[in-house]
């Protein structure tokens, strides 16, 4: 169920992720909440960094970590546009995120779902609460309008 403080903090992902699209990068945006603070903020990065770890996610948690000279997320929320794939939840469990939410699924690389569900895998030493769906017509829209202007180039 979204909380208004969920809303909020995803518009900041939305931010994030328009700042992706105007890099000709996948618009993808993600946020670090600890305590009911941004500590961290990440957009896609790979075709700039030509890195391709560099998603939304990673570039957030690497700030957040950074930021509260950490590795361990201790009461984290992560709030992404796009469902995560294996290398980011995977960043999240490794960082003992709490809770991931996230707009929309992502049918072909998933792990939060859809194609895996890693957040829930019971043989990991750390799980993670997820909740979907807070602005989940403004993520598709993001989404959808970059890869239509991209067939159309």
């Amino acid at each position: 169920m979204a909380t208004t403080e969920d809303i909020g903090f995803m518009k900041e992902a939305l931010k994030e992720a328009k700042k992706a699209e105007s890099k000709e990068e996948v618009p993808v945006g993600a946020v670090v909440v600890v305590d009911g603070k941004i500590v961290g903020r990440g957009h896609n990065l790979k075709e700039k960094s030509l890195d391709p770890t560099s998603h939304a996610e990673i570039v957030a948690i690497k700030k957040a970590a950074k930021r509260l000279k950490n590795w361990r997320l201790k009461g984290a929320t992560l709030y992404v546009t796009l469902e995560p794939c294996i290398m980011c939840v995977g960043a999240m469990v490794q960082a003992r995120v709490e809770r991931l939410v996230f707009a929309t699924r992502d049918p072909k690389a998933g792990a939060c779902g859809s194609v895996y569900d890693i957040p829930a895998d019971n043989r990991l030493n750390h799980r993670i609460v997820v909740e979907e769906g807070i602005l989940r017509e403004e993520g598709e829209a993001l989404l959808k309008g970059f890869f239509k202007r991209l067939r159309t180039q």
